[in-house]
């Protein structure tokens, strides 16, 4: 299990718990958590579950895949040295402690 915080736009924080296993996608799906809108369920489909990772985090996660990459390209503004899809970020304990903020809106 490891701890996410989600951070909205106006900066209201949600800390969660999240099981090994799950996305950090469907952790927010699970506990209601706003800004994040999962429009494709996961399937790296769509950008409507971007967020700008804290940049203490963005180094330790696994390499963008190129499907993700592509993906990023349809994200409301964006960020190459933040910007993820937290369908594509599957938790273990390593993400414990992981800060992610949700841009203004999702397209």
């Amino acid at each position: 299990m490891a701890k996410i915080t989600y951070i909205e736009h106006n900066g209201t924080e949600h800390v969660v718990d999240v099981a090994d296993g799950l996305t950090v996608m469907e952790g927010a799906r699970d506990n209601n958590v706003p800004g994040i809108e999962a429009d494709c369920g996961g399937a790296c489909a769509c950008s409507t579950c971007h967020v700008y990772v804290h940049p203490d985090w963005f180094a330790k996660l696994p390499a963008i895949d190129p499907m993700e990459e592509d993906m990023l390209e349809f994200a409301f503004q964006p960020d190459p040295e933040r910007s993820r899809l937290t369908c594509q970020l599957k938790v273990s304990a390593e993400l414990d402690g992981l800060v992610v903020q949700m841009p203004e809106r999702q397209i």
